[in-house]
């Protein structure tokens, strides 16, 4: 409730960071492919996908730091530029990710898979992410709770899993270092865990 007569509309995914990779997606994609250019929505994700991989001689290290716009369709993304729709060469990969970083959800994934895809997650803690960082069980279940309550003590990690204070101090520990929680405080009933507010693609936790 903001006092406005009409409801304030929030969106799942940012509008700005949306608009880059379909735009992203149909100035790169490759034309001499038949295949359609792609948005999939699911419950916990939304996938812009399209055809034809990285243009040459752009890797995908090269999108995460400054690099130059290797246009493989110059007449399109010259009618978009004209039209106001992209505003600098090479941009609209870091505005996606400043975009969603500033809406407070996990940057963007991006990916050759049979093509190009950018995916925006709601959330990136889901219990397939987490076992696929290796997790076990008793991690997992601690990481959903913190999803739920905002934070966890070693007190509760025992409780919770039923194990000792050296096990659970480990495990926490691990948590940490692998880029999912991060400690607040250093010793003390005061230390508690809690899950990192900004997890950069491809980096930290990946």
């Amino acid at each position: 409730m903001t006092g406005r007569p009409a409801r304030e509309q929030i969106w799942d995914y940012p509008l700005e960071a949306l608009r880059e990779a379909l735009i992203n997606a149909v100035c790169h994609r490759d034309y001499t492919i038949p295949s359609n250019t792609d948005v999939r929505i699911y419950d916990d994700r939304l996938i812009v996908w399209s055809p034809g991989g990285l243009p040459f001689g752009i890797t995908m290290e090269d999108l995460y730091k400054p690099h130059s716009s290797v246009l493989r369709n110059k007449g399109i993304g010259g009618i978009f530029y004209d039209m106001g729709w992209i505003e600098q060469w090479g941009s609209g990969i870091d505005k996606m990710r400043n975009t969603c970083t500033k809406a407070g959800i996990p940057e963007p994934q991006f990916e050759e898979y049979q093509g190009f895809r950018v995916i925006f997650r709601k959330d990136i803690y889901t219990e397939e992410y987490l076992r696929n960082l290796g997790l076990n069980e008793r991690q997992i279940r601690a990481v959903m709770y913190v999803k739920e309550k905002g934070k966890i003590t070693n007190e509760e990690y025992k409780s919770l899993n039923e194990v000792k204070r050296r096990l659970a101090s480990y495990e926490l520990n691990e948590l940490t270092e692998k880029g999912v929680t991060e400690r607040i405080g250093k010793v003390g009933k005061g230390t508690h865990y809690r899950l990192r507010k900004s997890v950069l693609n491809g980096h930290n936790a990946h």
